[in-house]
């Protein structure tokens, strides 16, 4: 069973002023820091967990431990931050509204070891009001952004380019429809006078014939 949260009455403007803060909690407790935070602010917390071997009579690292970072608005009982990291690590989040916000720190384990008790040893730094929450994050953000505006302009000039080419086809298209009416015109009109002259031609051999049986 876990204990119920301790809540211990320590600012975080004091945690930022210690280099390196830490304090000791067993595998079942949490530990709990309450700060005033206005609306819209950035804090940066970075732990470090460590347990207590009994072989070698010292903290130690150990990969199979597990930190659970739990942050709340307390008057509004919102919770802001509830995630699981590994024994080193860091947490950011905003703060929506202005109050008093509740950090709490506990620990659990990866395997199922879970009844026996260990001890801990928690180093904790948090930044208040940070402005700069991930540079590489956001350097890596922006760089996407940047190549996706890149795909996007080589696409606009392959539609460009695939545009231009329609309409040279287009224009090649209309120009040859053109040049195959003019002369199915051209065509037309020289079939119609050949057929005139032949006509004629004809009737002026067929009056000669009559004729020439009417003067027998």
């Amino acid at each position: 069973m876990v204990k119920p949260s301790r809540i211990a009455g320590l600012i975080l403007p004091y945690i930022l002023a210690t280099a390196a803060l830490h304090f000791y909690l067993d595998s079942t407790e949490k530990k709990c820091f309450i700060e005033e935070l206005p609306t819209d602010t950035v804090v940066e917390g970075h732990y470090r967990a460590q347990e207590w071997s009994e072989t070698a009579q010292t903290y130690e690292d150990n990969p199979e431990l597990g930190v659970q970072i739990d942050v709340d608005e307390l008057s509004t009982g919102h919770s802001v931050v509830k995630t699981r990291g590994p024994p080193d690590g860091k947490f950011t989040f905003s703060s929506h509204d202005a109050g008093d916000h509740s950090i709490c720190l506990s620990t659990n384990y990866t395997s199922n070891w879970l009844s026996s008790r260990r001890h801990i040893r928690m180093y904790l730094d948090i930044v208040v009001g940070a402005t700069r929450r991930d540079v590489e994050h956001d350097r890596s953000h922006i760089s996407d952004l940047a190549q996706r505006v890149r795909d996007l302009n080589f696409k606009l000039q392959d539609i460009r380019r695939e545009q231009q080419f329609q309409r040279e086809r287009e224009a090649a298209f209309r120009d040859l429809s053109e040049q195959v009416n003019s002369r199915a015109v051209w065509y037309c009109t020289v079939q119609i006078v050949v057929l005139f002259v032949t006509c004629a031609w004809q009737l002026r051999h067929l009056r000669r014939f009559f004729e020439d049986k009417k003067i027998r």
